[in-house]
């Protein structure tokens, strides 16, 4: 029926039904809009004007009576002054008895339609105030309207002077208008009493119509004046009740304490409410003129006229503008002569213009509505002040005066009785922007801007609610959980600016040139008015205010450069909020009685009101007891708010949000590296969480994730700290600094809670292994909130990261235990057992180890868990390295302890590799678990080979067992890869070959029997060396490595040739060594690199010891292995030179003369370097490399 296409523009607004008689449009109220968005060309000039009913209370549409002739209109008809449907209040209004000054009608509107008020609409107003001002240029009747900025809309409202200056007679509220009044305007100002005429008219055209609705002449009962009286309330009443706002938002007290508040209470007193565009003006309009329907015309306006007096100007234009505002097509217009009716004429609407005595231009009409908009547009800036545009009867002359600011002149700024429903507009504007889900950051501005006003307007201890609100609001509008995005606005706006429009102070508009703003010949006019049209021809003129007509954007957003920045100034706005809350807990009496069953819109109201399951609250209860944090009650306000109360209501939410502003701060202060600063500023944020869950009777499941995820940051924080100790002084510094801001918030919270709740994960410790504990005692606390309720599968990602955190932490935990176990060990004496603190550090490090695998390994972390197991690893060979030292070292054995600690590291480093599976994953920790692995392998080999256990095992066990580890060590050892490890790999490679080479060539020399035995270990030692040599060549810090494996094999051909018998194996075998000696040319190269470039160092005090530290080249070292090596070359040409000698009798080569001729040269030059005592190392290096050279050429054994 009525949900046709002007109800389903909008519906209707919340509290609308609640109204007297309010009802969807019927079906003959949408036949109104049957022309809509149609363009209506009147009198030749195109105007566009469109209409929408927004809401309507009128009844279906009937035909109107047409009188007869002679019909007297003087008389009564039977239904006069009943209260009929089909009239509403015109029938009423016209006899004048109605409350005809509604300095609010406007707000009235404006409540129920928020949704158009600061945005889509231009001016929200009466019908009858925007005809009065259209008709300005025609007309020499005075104007006076009240005029207020809501974000883009303008509302308007009479201000009749007369009205109110009787009434401030009695009340005193406009007194300083009056004053002001009488000072600039009129002085000699008095109440112009109405004349007879007047009032005859009135009751002519209030018959008329009467008659027009009662065509069947049936007699209606008049209802008595007490029903009347009766009716009236109880219509006041339920539209009090209906109220949407908050209850102490409904009406404020200078309004309520005035017996006759309701005659301008904040109502929407209109039948239709009506969307008007006209041109390219959007006005929501309020009209409540009667139109008649049926028949022919489905549609018309009804009109009595004066026979005698012919229709002028300004008659025309207010029925042209009353038909185009409500959509109607047609006017009957019903003549009299003195009272007898005479004729009815119908009219078009657009002939209404070129009528006889009527004739006006449509065009000029849409000039001085573009011009007036954009005058009020430019010069009314600033939201929040009740600026007054007064022209007096019979000038040209128009002025606008801001009135807030002569008001501020004067003693009491709370005296306008406008500033109340102002400021509950500019909230309920905002509020409605706010409750838009889909709301654009870029109205974000415009709501601060509305918001900054309300809180500017209001008394702080009248109305601590709406300024709480407010301020919660405003803080609201500052993202926290995410960056700052910029794009709303391009300049920054100062954030303490309480003007809305930031440019329109400052850029006067261009219509100076045009005379518009000159400033009046009286001065005493010019210093009170904020403009002024100085003839109102001027507002005919097209397009002389074009330059300002378009409506600026809304105000800008202030960027904040930081998160700092943005968390400061939302807990600026929690503070100012919490003010009001507590200053009217203080003042409880006061107050006026709050409805508990009215919420305050507030963004978080719908979640608690919703609860989470059953037994949340408990479970909670009992982790905080837990963690020693509970002392009290589930519900336990120190100031005595009542649970539900909006105080109640409200400072939870501003503790909640100065709680996550504080958690935003620390997380900036970490990322900074102010860890100080960053664990302030968690504590205040779990501060105010601990006094959240004292006033909280119902914790919500996203409240619990806001607290896990404070004590994570605040482990992570303790974590860094412990890691950052040597800059402990600055961080407490930090810490124990606080502003003035934090101090008041935290005397609020005060006021409800000890907030001594989360005290043991905050305190600033000097001592390491407490601040670890802490850390982990955070983790586990928010690993244990997500355990309640099913926050472990609504939030997986977080709990993955507190899982990560907890396994790092007991990895930190259990290497600290080690480190400290390892210390122990170093300080006890070799002979000494294991002492008990040393086991007790072992067993708690291994139980952090284990407990940190068991959380990555829940949550699939194969990386971490198998560096877990490597540090595990690690503690298992501590603690091997820990039984090493019992009994004498000479006595010294390889024991089972040892043996038993090694195996279990070398278990868990297989688990590392097994958790990894493959290198793929992560090839660093890989290649680090493989190095460590083969490391074990090693020491173990190394440490039963140095300190066989004899006494347990036989020899050949021990070699099998030292074999198999250390080939087991070469396969974990990557020498391949290239890598930083690729040089320490070939190194451990070169050592363990070394190792094997000279096992097996001590086995050799200790053998007797088993000649294939022998042989094996013969081919094994020579494979071994010959390996061994390879990849010390392929290292250039190893010579002295070198050299003593190219010895060793000289050796092991010596030994080898003392088996020998006939003189050509041994001259073989000797050409071997001494090939062999030969090649150790390169080690000694390397040795005289280093020993030049330490000469060529600057002798000084500071380079020498370094030079001396240098790992690279140990002189003792070297000299030892000289001075074998010079021997040993002196024995082998000693043998080869009598080998030789020997042979040469037998048989005689060229050759072998050379050789024997080579080899005595050198050996004699060599005896001669070995004699000379006073040769530098230098010089004896270059005289064997030369020696060396020689032998190469020429020398050897003749077998070659």
């Amino acid at each position: 029926m009525g949900d046709s296409k002007e109800a389903g523009a909008e519906s209707p607004p919340a509290g609308a039904a609640a109204r007297g008689g309010l009802s969807l449009l019927s079906q003959g109220e949408s036949e109104e809009s049957s022309a809509q968005g149609s363009a209506l060309f009147l009198g030749g000039n195109e105007v566009k004007s469109r209409a929408v009913v927004k809401y309507s209370s009128a009844p279906p549409r009937t035909a109107f009576a047409r009188l007869e002739e002679k019909t007297d209109l003087k008389l009564p008809p039977a239904n006069w002054l009943r209260e009929s449907a089909k009239l509403g209040p015109a029938g009423t209004t016209i006899l004048g008895n109605s409350k005809k000054s509604k300095p609010f009608s406007s707000f009235g509107m404006a409540y129920d339609f928020i949704d158009s008020v600061g945005n889509d609409v231009d001016v929200v107003s009466d019908s009858e105030n925007i005809k009065k001002l259209l008709k300005i240029p025609y007309s020499k009747s005075h104007v006076s309207m009240a005029v207020h900025r809501i974000g883009r809309t303008l509302l308007l409202d009479e201000l009749d002077i007369q009205e109110l200056f009787m009434r401030s007679s009695q009340t005193g509220d406009w007194t300083w208008l009056k004053e002001f009044y009488q000072r600039l305007i009129d002085q000699k100002w008095q109440r112009k009493k109405k004349s007879k005429e007047h009032w005859y008219q009135k009751a002519i055209l209030s018959k008329f119509l009467y008659y027009s609705i009662n065509g069947d002449g049936a007699a209606q009962p008049v209802p008595s004046a007490a029903e009347q009286q009766e009716s009236s309330s109880s219509d006041q009443t339920n539209d009090s009740d209906g109220a949407s706002w908050p209850a102490p938002f409904e009406m404020p007290s200078s309004v309520s304490e005035d017996p006759s508040a309701s005659s301008q209470g904040l109502k929407n007193d209109f039948v239709r409410n009506i969307l008007w565009t006209f041109e390219d003006i959007h006005m929501l309009v309020g009209s409540n003129m009667p139109i008649f329907g049926g028949g022919r015309y489905p549609a018309v306006s009804l009109r009595l006229r004066d026979n005698n007096k012919p229709i002028n100007v300004l008659t025309g234009i207010d029925y042209w503008l009353d038909n185009l505002i409500c959509n109607v097509p047609e006017l009957v217009m019903c003549f009299h002569v003195n009272g007898i009716v005479q004729k009815y004429e119908m009219i078009k609407t657009e002939e209404i213009p070129n009528l006889e005595n009527s004739n006006f231009s449509t065009k000029v009409i849409k000039d001085i509505a573009q011009n007036i908009l954009s005058f009020l547009k430019s010069n009314c800036t600033k939201e929040g002040h009740t600026y007054w545009l007064f022209k007096a009867s019979g000038s040209d002359i128009v002025k606008l005066y801001d009135l807030t600011t002569l008001c501020e002149e004067t003693e009491d700024k709370y005296q306008n009785p406008f500033t109340m429903p102002v400021a509950i507009l500019l909230y309920k504007v905002a509020c409605n922007m706010m409750m838009k889900k889909n709301q654009n950051k870029k109205h974000y501005g415009t709501i601060r801007t509305l918001l900054l006003n309300c809180v500017k307007l209001l008394d702080k201890s009248r109305h601590p609610q709406i300024i709480a609100s407010a301020n919660y609001m405003l803080s609201e509008l500052f993202q926290l959980d995410e960056p700052k995005k910029e794009e709303s606005s391009e300049s920054p706006l100062n954030e303490n600016s309480d003007e809305s429009y930031s440019e329109e102070e400052e850029e006067m508009p261009d219509s100076d040139e045009n005379g518009s703003y000159s400033t009046s010949s009286d001065p005493s006019d010019d210093n009170k008015a904020v403009a002024i049209i100085k003839s109102v021809g001027e507002l005919s003129v097209p397009e002389k205010y074009k330059s300002i007509h378009q409506i600026r954007p809304s105000c800008t957003f202030p960027v904040c450069h930081d998160t700092e920045e943005r968390c400061r100034l939302v807990l600026s706005y929690v503070l100012e909020g919490l003010k009001s809350v507590d200053s009217s807990i203080k003042k409880e009496s006061d107050l006026p009685a709050a409805d508990p069953n009215t919420p305050i819109p507030l963004k978080y109201e719908d979640d608690s009101t919703r609860g989470g399951p059953e037994g949340l609250e408990k479970q909670m209860a009992l982790f905080l007891d837990k963690m020693g944090s509970l002392q009290k009650g589930n519900y336990s306000s120190q100031s005595g708010m009542i649970p539900g109360s909006w105080q109640h209501k409200m400072k939870l939410q501003l503790i909640l949000k100065s709680s996550k502003a504080y958690y935003v701060l620390s997380d900036a202060a970490m990322s900074l590296q102010k860890y100080g600063r960053a664990l302030r500023y968690i504590k205040l944020a779990l501060q105010s969480h601990d006094t959240y869950c004292c006033l909280c009777t119902n914790m919500l499941s996203e409240v619990l994730l806001f607290l896990s995820q404070y004590l994570t940051l605040c482990g992570d924080i303790q974590l860094m700290l412990a890691q950052n100790a040597n800059n402990r002084a600055a961080h407490l510094e930090e810490f124990n600094y606080q502003t003035k801001e934090d101090q008041e918030i935290l005397h609020s919270l005060h006021r409800e809670s000890s907030c001594q709740g989360f005290a043991w994960a905050t305190d600033l410790s000097t001592d390491l292994e407490s601040q670890l504990s802490v850390s982990c005692k955070c983790y586990e606390a928010a690993n244990e909130i997500l355990q309640f309720s099913d926050l472990k599968s609504q939030n997986p990602e977080h709990y993955v990261q507190v899982l990560k955190r907890m396994g790092n932490i007991r990895n930190e935990i259990g290497v600290f235990y080690m480190n400290q176990a390892a210390a122990l060990q170093s300080e006890r004496a070799v002979s000494k057992s294991v002492s008990t603190a040393e086991q007790q550090l072992w067993k708690k490090s291994f139980s952090c180890f284990e407990k940190g695998i068991h959380n990555f390994e829940s949550i699939d972390d194969a990386t971490n868990a198998a560096l877990l197991l490597c540090n595990t690893g690690r503690l298992m060979r501590i603690c091997a390295q820990a039984h090493c030292g019992a009994g004498d070292e000479f006595k010294r054995e390889f024991s089972p302890e040892e043996g038993l600690y090694y195996n279990k590291a070398v278990d868990y480093y297989l688990k590392a590799l097994r958790s990894l599976g493959t290198r793929d994953i992560h090839p660093a920790v890989w290649d680090s678990v493989n190095w460590e692995l083969s490391t074990t392998y090693f020491t173990m080999a190394t440490l039963q080979q140095d300190y066989a256990p004899l006494s347990r095992k036989a020899q050949e066990q021990i070699e099998k067992e030292v074999s198999e580890a250390m080939m087991k060590s070469l396969k974990y050892c990557d020498v391949d890869s290239v890598s930083a490890r690729q040089p320490l790999c070939q190194y451990r490679a070169a050592t363990i070959h070394h190792r094997l080479a000279s096992m097996y060539h001590s086995c050799l020399r200790n053998q007797v029997g088993d000649e294939h035995l022998r042989k094996q270990h013969r081919v094994l030692a020579d494979l071994h060396y010959s390996k061994a040599v390879k990849l010390f060549q392929l290292l250039k810090d190893a010579p002295c490595e070198l050299l003593r494996v190219q010895l060793e094999r000289v050796a092991f051909a010596e030994f080898q040739m003392t088996s020998q018998n006939s003189n050509v194996g041994k001259l073989k075998t000797l050409s071997g060594a001494l090939d062999i000696m030969v090649r150790t040319k390169h080690a000694f190269q390397l040795i005289r690199k280093e020993l030049v470039e330490e000469f060529d160092q600057p002798k000084s005090d500071e380079s020498t010891p370094a030079a001396d530290s240098s790992p690279s080249l140990n002189r003792e070292e070297v000299i030892k292995l000289l001075s074998i090596f010079e021997s040993r070359l002196s024995f082998l040409l000693l043998q080869s030179i009598k080998l030789l000698s020997s042979t040469k009798k037998k048989t005689s080569s060229n050759t072998e003369e050379d050789v024997l001729k080579t080899n005595k040269q050198i050996y004699s030059q060599l005896l001669r370097a070995i004699a000379n005592k006073n040769a530098t190392l230098l010089e004896r290096i270059d005289i064997l490399i030369h020696l060396l050279d020689q032998l190469a050429r020429g020398g050897g054994s003749g077998m070659q």
